[in-house]
């Protein structure tokens, strides 16, 4: 039997986009010569800052039909600062995915490969093992492209909550917490916010469907808070849409910050997987750029497409960088390391391939 190919969208994006994306594909087909029933059709595409500086467009027209015609999309990362639309505000076509593509669970895995990386103190490996499950197309962003008038004295933000896409974010979280350890957090505001109470009272009601799950409530303040203090306490998080954004970053840097945070932007027909970190323009083309989190990002992909085959090479390409960053000399510059873009994803590319082999002690 012919193997099987998957269309992936290659979008490097802004900045240093290019660059991880580069050592992501590197990766990605590195595990498609170990693989037997699996193969890559790679589709390159266009969007973001650069794109619209070239053509007047930050996702040209039928890109997202192309987009919808594959089997994945991986996306390195928009938006430059210097780079703003008329109302004043960046280029985020990662925004516009997910809400184009109906990519409703924003999914943020956070792990602690090293106690070197970490700013806790008594952190050891694998001690923070959290995953932020973030909802995608509404919440506080949903007014984001209402107009705004220029004169304006006052403008306002509303936080849109709808039944119908809370509850498919909780049933996501809770399915995911049957594959982990089995417990579920909320976060909200609901002490203050009337949409908040609304967001709970539809988690309560999910959550009665899901009784091998152990649940609990928190305001978003006390987890900033318990975050720091004790985020070994944590397994699934699920909230709104800004809060997700925000907690996200604060517990990446528990770990060592965005160069090791991998996302994942999940519908019920498509996906868009990409590091959580931003375009870094200060530092794109000096090879600088850590490349972990894009192919964090990869490995995120591989177990998503399912098969039993793509699982497992999902779970070496985290093995590999697990294996990688179990020597705390083996950094990029933003963790005190020398390492260059090309020469960390070499590293992962070796110890992958070491894992996949068996070959244990080697990597």
């Amino acid at each position: 039997m012919s193997p099987a190919t998957y269309r992936i969208a290659i979008v490097p994006g802004d900045g240093i986009g290019p660059e991880v994306m580069a050592e992501a594909v590197k990766v990605l087909r590195l595990v498609e010569s170990l693989l037997k029933e699996s193969r890559f059709e790679l589709v390159e595409l266009s969007i973001g800052a650069g794109e619209y500086l070239r053509s007047g467009e930050a996702i040209p027209p039928g890109t997202l039909d192309r987009m919808r015609q594959c089997s994945a999309i991986l996306l390195g990362a928009v938006g430059i600062p210097e780079v703003r639309l008329p109302d004043g505000t960046e280029i985020t076509s990662q925004i516009d995915l997910r809400e184009q593509l109906d990519l409703y669970a924003g999914v943020r895995p956070v792990y602690l490969f090293h106690a070197h990386d970490s700013p806790l103190k008594r952190c050891r490996a694998g001690s923070i093992d959290l995953v932020i499950v973030r909802e995608n197309t509404e919440g506080l962003f949903s007014s984001r492209k209402r107009p705004r008038r220029p004169a304006a004295d006052v403008v306002e933000d509303v936080m849109h909550i709808s039944r119908k896409n809370s509850a498919r974010l909780f049933h996501y979280a809770f399915r995911l917490a049957r594959t982990r350890r089995g417990e579920v957090t909320l976060v909200d505001k609901a002490n203050v916010l009337p949409s908040m109470a609304f967001f709970r009272s539809v988690f309560d009601e999910v959550a009665s469907q899901y009784p091998d799950v152990r649940t609990r409530r928190i305001y978003v303040d006390a987890a900033a808070l318990y975050l720091i203090q004790a985020p070994q306490r944590f397994d699934v998080i699920v909230t709104e849409n800004i809060f997700g954004d925000i907690l996200s970053d604060l517990a990446a840097a528990l770990v060592g910050g965005m160069g090791v945070a991998p996302s994942a932007d999940i519908g019920d027909r498509h996906a868009v997987f990409q590091p959580a970190h931003g375009s870094a323009p200060d530092i794109a083309g000096q090879a600088r750029a850590n490349p972990t989190a894009m192919i964090l990002s990869v490995g995120m992909m591989l177990e998503w497409l399912g098969t039993p085959e793509l699982v497992r090479a999902g779970q070496w390409v985290r093995d590999g960088v697990r294996w990688v960053y179990g020597n705390p000399v083996n950094r990029t510059p933003d963790l005190g390391g020398c390492l260059s873009t090309a020469q960390m994803g070499d590293l992962i590319c070796e110890a992958v391939e070491r894992v996949a082999r068996g070959d244990w002690d080697a990597a």
